[in-house]
């Protein structure tokens, strides 16, 4: 099975969290638990770069729509950022980009959190 890794940082009030290998049902309870530490830490504002994910299921999907409300609800929001194409098109053939803001560049999903 592939790894799937997250790495956290932050940058002025924003979040960012790197994800890295793949995101399935088995591994997406590690994003959930991401998450469910931010929203405890009172850290609303979220980027993630897709740079290094090489897969995502819907399981991994369902994360970010399960959590999008409760950041939107407390001043927040989930901004996407760095996806291959290949990342792209399954977030794009489910309307995805109707939801969500969704960035070529981790900089680009950083400044939209800093104009507000």
């Amino acid at each position: 099975m592939e790894e799937f890794i997250i790495k956290e940082d932050s940058k002025n009030e924003s979040s960012i969290l790197y994800l890295e290998g793949f995101l399935d049902a088995h591994t997406s309870i590690e994003l959930e638990k991401a998450f469910e530490k931010l929203i405890s830490d009172k850290k609303y504002k979220v980027v993630i770069n897709f740079s290094r994910l090489s897969y995502i299921s819907s399981a991994g999907l369902g994360v970010f729509m399960a959590y999008i409300e409760t950041l939107r609800n407390n001043g927040g929001d989930i901004k996407l950022s760095a996806m291959s194409e290949k990342i792209y098109n399954i977030f794009d053939m489910l309307g995805f980009p109707i939801l969500f803001e969704i960035y070529k560049t981790e900089s680009e999903a950083l400044m939209k959190f800093s104009a507000h």
